[in-house]
């Protein structure tokens, strides 16, 4: 009996011999198909890689390095990128009690106590643009502008702030404005709220009182039914963390309305009401709107760019947590695929609230309903961009008056090399503007960024070249994220078309493209320089050409990596 070796043996001879040579066209097609499926695996390969470093935040930080090596084709500005410039009502209307506007609380706050304002100025003839709007509108025509974005002054449409009562004196303004706007080519975009509460809902508790939400909702139901089939562009709520400014006066510095010291409880009581309204006007729209007029609504974020102050463990740590607390306290309930307020947020405030004494956090809570409500909530982030600031853990604090700053543990500063502008919080940090585009396409999955504000603050009169460069090197910084790192950005708008009413500063810092005569009654309007620069820009759709320098303005402060603090930020909302 043969063995089992033996007949293995003779099986493999078997199979020699039954196995036909293959022929030259059989071997090429083997070879051939090896071939693809090595192909295949190495382009998948690639692929892998090219994701990778597309989306690794080091991969950034190694390009940031890089952007001054800057060639033409990333100074082209695709038409996909509407380019415009922007106001607000209060700031330049004037006409403060004309045709039957009511009272506002900057109104109220700039006659009251007149001394909290520069030179005592107020917004009561502001830059009369309530009797000028048309010659504004040419304004923005000769230079060009895409778009215009200006904000409806509650009180004018609802003297009360309730809808029972509507001035159809400013419903015609408005109109009138949006039909010249249209009818000289611009396109506008419309923020429902931009600082300027009618006083009768201040009496009533203004953001702290939940009901705000449902008279916010109210308000923008009068607005969308006026201006709705002509207007493809709504901001529901500008800067809503300088809103809650507004309730936690810790720092007189900065002045906003309606002026009130109740750091640590009222500031979160108005961003939690802030947020369900612009979740209700925006609802409101998709419901009855949407499929009339096909208009997009989002919400305006302010976001400063955090750089730590060191490479230690603590400050980077501190860099995510006021990220957080500033603009993820907004961006993380309506961009985030979970909703709701970020998780170190939630567990800090709650955390030191118990430390205080207190039997229910600082922070409300959201029902299961206002989570989902919230939640996806906007169709674009709309984006102000003025400046960067640099963070270092505050560490172990004595007690303390709550606020926004103690709860997140940090100290906030800005770095000594930085150039400032007219205004004392304006550093001049273009590479800010590529941060911070690249830390919503990292944290909230690459939505579409409509830069609603940027500009410089300057005293240069009107040979403003150094608005110029702000504007072209943050404006480089912009394209680079555009082009290099695929950031979604859709617009970008310039502060402002002309001087005005710059809040607690009065009208001694000048934004404008255009000089404000505020000695004259007239109010006349004279070009700047840097007016031509955008006139340019948008001629040929290429960014003029400005001497590009790599200089103080432009680099990063020492010992800080510029995106390292976005992981973690990820790291701190992963559960």
């Amino acid at each position: 009996m043969p063995s089992d070796r033996s007949k293995q043996h003779s099986n493999y001879e078997q199979l020699i011999t039954e196995t036909e040579p293959q022929g030259w066209l059989e071997i090429c097609l083997e070879f051939f198909c090896y071939f693809c499926l090595i192909g295949f695996f190495v382009y998948l390969l690639v692929v892998s890689v090219v994701h990778y470093v597309a989306n690794s935040p080091d991969a950034n930080i190694r390009a940031l390095n890089l952007s001054h090596y800057v060639d033409v084709p990333l100074t082209y500005f695709p038409k996909e990128i509407s380019v415009g410039c922007a106001t607000s009502a209060y700031q330049i209307e004037g006409a403060w009690n004309t045709d039957g506007k009511g009272e506002n609380i900057w109104d109220h706050l700039v006659h009251q106590t007149p001394n909290l304002i520069k030179n005592n100025d107020t917004g009561d003839v502001a830059c009369d643009s309530y009797h000028k709007y048309k010659e504004d509108v040419q304004l923005i025509k000769y230079i060009g502008f895409n778009h215009y974005r200006f904000s409806v002054s509650w009180s004018r449409i609802l003297p009360t702030g309730h809808d029972n009562v509507v001035n159809q004196a400013g419903i015609d303004y408005y109109n009138d404005l949006i039909d010249q706007l249209l009818a000289n080519g611009i396109k506008p975009m419309v923020t429902l709220y931009h600082f300027d509460l009618p006083q009768p809902l201040q009496e009533l508790g203004g953001w702290t009182n939940p009901l705000m939400a449902t008279y916010f909702e109210n308000y923008a139901r009068v607005v969308f039914k006026a201006f709705g089939s002509k207007v493809p562009w709504w901001v529901t709520i500008n800067e809503p963390r300088n809103v809650m400014v507004g309730y936690s006066q810790t720092n007189w510095t900065v002045v906003l309305a309606p002026h009130i010291s109740q750091a640590g409880v009222a500031d979160y009581l108005v961003a939690h009401t802030l947020l369900r309204a612009h979740a209700k006007a925006y609802r409101l729209y998709q419901r009855d709107f949407k499929s009339k007029y096909n208009g997009q609504v989002f919400i305006t974020l302010d976001a400063k760019f955090y750089y730590p102050k060191s490479d230690s463990w603590e400050d980077k740590h501190a860099t995510s947590r006021i990220a957080e607390f500033e603009v993820g306290l907004f961006a993380h309930p309506i961009f985030s695929k979970d909703g709701d307020y970020p998780r170190i947020v939630r567990e800090r405030v709650d955390y030191l609230s118990k430390m205080e004494g207190r039997s229910i956090s600082r922070l409300p809570r959201f029902t299961l309903e206002e989570i989902e409500e919230i939640r996806g909530s906007s169709d674009a982030f709309g984006l102000n961009h003025y400046t960067s600031i640099v963070v270092s853990d505050a560490g172990e604090q004595e007690e303390s008056q709550p606020s926004l700053l103690t709860d997140a543990g940090v100290t906030l500063s800005t770095d000594p090399s930085w150039t400032t502008g007219n205004s004392s919080w304006l550093k001049v940090v273009p590479k800010g503007m590529r941060g911070v585009l690249n830390y919503i396409r990292l944290m909230y999955n690459n939505p579409p960024v409509f830069i609603t504000e940027n500009g410089l603050s300057s005293n240069s009169g009107l040979q403003d070249d150094d608005r110029i460069r702000y504007h072209h090197d943050y404006l480089v910084e912009m394209l680079l994220a555009y082009y290099v790192n695929m950031c979604n950005v859709i617009g970008y708008t310039a502060w402002s078309i002309v001087d005005n009413f710059e809040w607690s500063s009065g009208y001694t810092a000048r934004f404008g493209l255009h000089w404000v005569d505020f000695n004259d009654p007239a109010r006349p309007r004279t070009k700047k320089k840097s007016v031509m620069f955008f006139k340019q820009l948008l001629a040929t759709r290429m960014l003029p050409d400005v001497p590009f320098e790599v200089n103080k303005t432009l680099a990063h402060p020492k010992n800080s990596s510029s995106l390292e603090f976005i992981k973690q930020v990820i790291k701190n909302n992963q559960p």
